[in-house]
């Protein structure tokens, strides 16, 4: 399987807060982002979301507790069986897919050299997709789309339908955002 049948809903909930793990069960997102958490209720956070039929991905840079390590990644895998993890570091997207997780490369959009640096390290690594942030540049997402063969998530400052139809529309599968209004969007 790949990411672009995991998609359903192209409204992403990222969840930020331990309180809206709620608002993304109720949710219309089937996939969700967990960047909340900790080892000691990881375990109830991810039972939660998977009893709701959530595809999860963790973003294992925020997980408080959590090393970035080999070591780390095959917990995750073993004990904890998300559907794959989202992180920063191209080394734990390798030893992810050799975990069989499926993998989201963040990058950030900030200027001309952070770009050619994303691109350089989704080449290296081949995640299944990438999260660009922040999401609200329709014309570098369409920049990429032509650069990159892979998947684009954009996400970050995204607080509106108007900017989530604009992501789409320049070319993105969907959008993550960490606003709990925008996840019930029929989109």
């Amino acid at each position: 399987m790949n990411i672009v049948d995991l998609v359903q809903s192209q409204v992403i909930a990222s969840i930020k807060n331990e309180e809206d793990i709620d608002k993304a069960i109720t949710s219309n997102s089937n996939i969700v982002f967990l960047l909340t958490g900790n080892l000691l209720n990881m375990t109830d956070h991810l039972s939660r979301l998977k009893k709701a039929k959530k595809q999860i991905f963790i973003h294992i840079d925020f997980i408080e507790g959590l090393s970035n390590t080999k070591s780390a990644i095959k917990y995750i895998a073993q004990s904890w069986k998300p559907t794959g993890i989202i992180t920063t570091k191209n080394s734990l997207i390798k030893f992810a897919k050799e975990e069989k997780l499926m993998t989201i490369q963040r990058i950030f959009l900030i200027d001309k050299t952070a770009i050619k640096k994303g691109i350089d390290m989704c080449q290296a690594c081949n995640p299944d997709a990438i999260e660009v942030l922040p999401g609200l540049m329709p014309s570098i997402i369409d920049q990429l789309t032509t650069q990159i063969n892979l998947p684009i998530i954009a996400g970050g400052l995204i607080s509106s339908k108007e900017e989530i139809l604009q992501g789409l529309e320049a070319g993105a599968l969907a959008i993550s955002s960490g606003d709990p209004a925008l996840w019930n969007l029929d989109i």
